[in-house]
């Protein structure tokens, strides 16, 4: 039976006296990929990471397939949850071979058949065995997002954050991107929370989507109906319109 996989009741991020998530609520039902849309500073980034656990000072109440996340999180929850970052090259350290960023969280979370999973990984991602014993300045931006996304999935999480995962890609390449991530959420079962603000992108991969302005939620809808222009707030319908003249712009 499919449940909730991510749960987020009356989140409130604050960074001094400023409230950047006020009282969001949300769920993400197991399997599904939902996704946040907003302006920058909108709040959406900082959602994502007070879940990843990369921001402690939150309040309110996360959970991940009904378990309650505590502010700092323990060694199990970055085995269950991974993230993928916005910009590939600044996330993968520049100075270790793809066989060595493959390896470490194999290691961490203390997996066997070192050598097979590192093979397996480079594969499920499409990338060659040649880029094993190269350095991410020797790939290009899309071959260095996959050696991300491979990194992730190594240690077998259940949900994957997804941070703008293709807007520092080339146009020709976020499709094959895109594609790929929306694969492997089939392939493995995956629960993804994918943060952007391309509505183009983000409909392309997520089922639901949430509207975030100035640190709230002011609407939840459909992918089909945000396509379809079905939607009610103000704020919805302009980032629509907004997306839709850039798109016949390009």
């Amino acid at each position: 039976m499919v449940g909730r996989m991510i749960e987020a009741e009356n989140l409130t991020v604050r960074f001094g006296n400023l409230e950047a998530v006020k009282s969001v609520s949300f769920q993400v039902e197991e399997g599904t990929c939902f996704g946040l849309v907003g302006e920058s500073g909108s709040g959406k980034s900082t959602l994502l990471r007070a879940l990843a656990g990369l921001n402690p000072d939150w309040s309110g109440r996360l959970r991940i397939a009904g378990d309650n996340l505590a502010p700092h999180r323990s060694k199990a929850f970055f085995r269950r949850v991974q993230m993928v970052f916005q910009d590939p090259y600044g996330s993968l350290h520049p100075r270790q071979t793809i066989d060595r960023i493959l390896s470490e969280p194999l290691i961490v979370h203390k997996f066997g058949d070192i050598d097979a999973r590192i093979r397996r990984g480079l594969d499920e991602v499409s990338l060659p065995a040649s880029v094993r014993f190269r350095y991410p300045h020797q790939l290009s931006g899309g071959q260095r997002q996959r050696v991300a996304i491979a990194r992730a999935l190594i240690a077998e999480p259940e949900v994957l954050l997804l941070d703008e995962p293709t807007s520092a890609l080339d146009v020709s390449v976020q499709a094959e991107i895109l594609n790929l991530l929306g694969d492997l959420r089939v392939a493995r079962g995956l629960t993804y929370l994918m943060v952007g603000h391309n509505l183009a992108v983000v409909t392309h991969l997520c089922q639901r989507i949430a509207v975030m302005q100035q640190g709230v939620i002011v609407e939840t809808l459909s992918a089909n109906d945000l396509r379809s222009g079905n939607v009610t707030h103000p704020h919805t319908a302009g980032l629509r319109q907004l997306s839709l003249e850039l798109t016949e712009a390009c």
